[in-house]
């Protein structure tokens, strides 16, 4: 009753103006704990940082991601799903009433996967020759072989993919992850993403959406640039050459304080909250981001490793490096993107061949390196387009989206190595066995993180949000 008539008192003092948190933070102080909702603002009450540590609701397998994202739509059935029955009956009509497509035009008969398929490891898992090296790193794997998405263009099913809603402006995984958990390094982002698509959703793809701002991820240059100049570009953004540290500071602190100011004048503004936190970060950036974007600093070996002494592999494998570089800097989610050339309607050998030769060897190299480190043991990572393509051909030479039925794999803390889970029907069409929506994906992610998924939620427009919406569970089968 007293923490009741304190907070009452309080409204009535501002009566002529609304409340904004940290206001009510000052004035009320623990008064909220009587009213429900000191848990809700425990991280920020106590440490002003939205970013501040918290614990999970469980015991997490994992503490970090690095998201290897193919973007354009990698062929599962030439790559990672052998499927004997397209090579025993290519050039026949297929068998079953086509589904959805993207494409309606030139549509071919069924048609054989283009590379020969070998077992990889002593799990003897069947991967192409398209790659190699990460068939080597076959025991290291959990393949996935029964996915599921709803978007059969690549805007919608890239949103799904890293937002789960193919439709609406959500706040991506990595933006829930570390408003989940926060982050363990006080000077660097919680969520990086390197080399991001300015298309098919472009920043929605990595955006807090109507999470605090504070939450969103912070990318590394884009598709387009080159990797010399993103390496030039993050020193030469933080660090100002003109002014000494205590002077930057003296004139951070001016502006925070007009902020600050502002803020307790009116009501709760998330982009300005979120604006005071970023001004802060990125003062403290200075400290550790110079350091952790010197790739040139990994040993030659490192470097030839990831194939950064070759101009086929350099860009990728340079994502690579920068990724393991963050994570072991306790960065909470970090995304790579091999961006937008794996959607070949047409020409697929040829362009397949080349796209697979750039991430290959720096895919292989990255779960090799981070197993040598002993990072794999908490650190998840994954592989994955927008979706996979259809058993038959496009074009005479190309192949399709489908979302139907698409393979993935997961790496590292949090799931059995060494294991290929779900199938595909025969002809690689339609997810058969232990089918994996996009939701129960995310909702296993999240599990591996130690978070409920159904629990993670946030107050937005009259309801609770979560990144699995209304649906998604858990497939525990996979987890270690």
């Amino acid at each position: 009753m007293e923490a009741r008539k304190a907070f009452q008192d309080v409204l009535k003092q501002k009566r002529a103006k609304p409340l904004s948190r940290r206001a009510l933070l000052r004035d009320s102080a623990l008064g909220f704990g009587a009213l429900g909702l000191q848990s809700l603002l425990a991280a920020e009450a106590s440490t002003g940082n939205p970013l501040a540590p918290r614990e999970p609701h469980f015991k997490p397998r994992a503490k970090r991601v690095i998201f290897l994202f193919m973007h354009g739509g990698p062929s599962s059935i030439d790559i990672f799903d052998y499927k004997p029955y397209l090579v025993k009956h290519h050039g026949e009509p297929l068998p079953i009433e086509r589904p959805l497509a993207f494409a309606d035009g030139k549509v071919g008969p069924l048609t054989k996967p283009q590379w020969d398929f070998k077992p990889g490891g002593q799990s003897g898992m069947m991967i192409s020759d398209l790659f190699p090296h990460v068939r080597e790193r076959a025991d290291d794997l959990c393949l996935i072989r029964s996915m599921v998405g709803e978007g059969v263009d690549h805007g919608a099913a890239l949103l799904q993919t890293f937002t789960g809603s193919s439709t609406f402006t959500r706040p991506s995984m990595g933006s829930w992850s570390v408003y989940g958990l926060g982050s363990e390094n006080s000077n660097l982002p919680g969520f990086v993403t390197i080399k991001p698509t300015l298309s098919h959703g472009g920043s929605k793809n990595w955006a807090s959406a109507f999470l605090p701002g504070s939450y969103q991820g912070t990318a590394i240059g884009h598709s387009g640039m080159k990797v010399d100049d993103i390496q030039k570009e993050p020193i030469e953004y933080l660090i100002n050459k003109s002014l000494s540290t205590d002077q930057q500071r003296f004139e951070l602190d001016m502006l925070q304080n007009i902020n600050r100011r502002h803020a307790d004048m009116n009501a709760q503004d998330p982009q300005l909250e979120a604006r005071i936190n970023a001004f802060e970060l990125a003062f403290r950036m200075q400290i550790q981001a110079p350091e952790a974007f010197e790739v040139e600093r990994e040993s030659e070996a490192t470097k030839k490793l990831y194939g950064l002494d070759d101009p086929t592999t350099a860009d990728f494998g340079w994502q690579c490096v920068l990724a393991r570089r963050l994570i072991a800097r306790d960065v909470r989610f970090v995304q790579c993107t091999h961006s937008y050339k794996w959607d070949q309607h047409s020409d697929l050998v040829e362009k397949h061949t080349q796209n697979a030769a750039e991430v290959d060897k720096p895919i292989a190299a990255l779960l090799a390196d981070l197993k040598a480190r002993g990072l794999m043991e908490d650190t998840l990572v994954i592989w994955a387009g927008e979706f996979g393509r259809t058993p038959v051909s496009e074009s005479g030479n190309g192949r399709d989206h489908n979302p139907y039925g698409y393979s993935i794999w997961m790496a590292g803390a949090g799931v059995k190595p060494g294991m290929v889970y779900g199938a595909t029907d025969e002809i690689g069409y339609h997810a058969a066995e232990n089918r994996m929506h996009i939701h129960d994906f995310h909702a296993t992610v999240l599990h591996i993180l130690g978070l409920d998924h159904e629990k993670l939620t946030f107050p937005y427009a009259g309801r609770e949000f979560r990144l699995t919406d209304v649906a998604g569970f858990v497939h525990h089968d996979i987890l270690s």
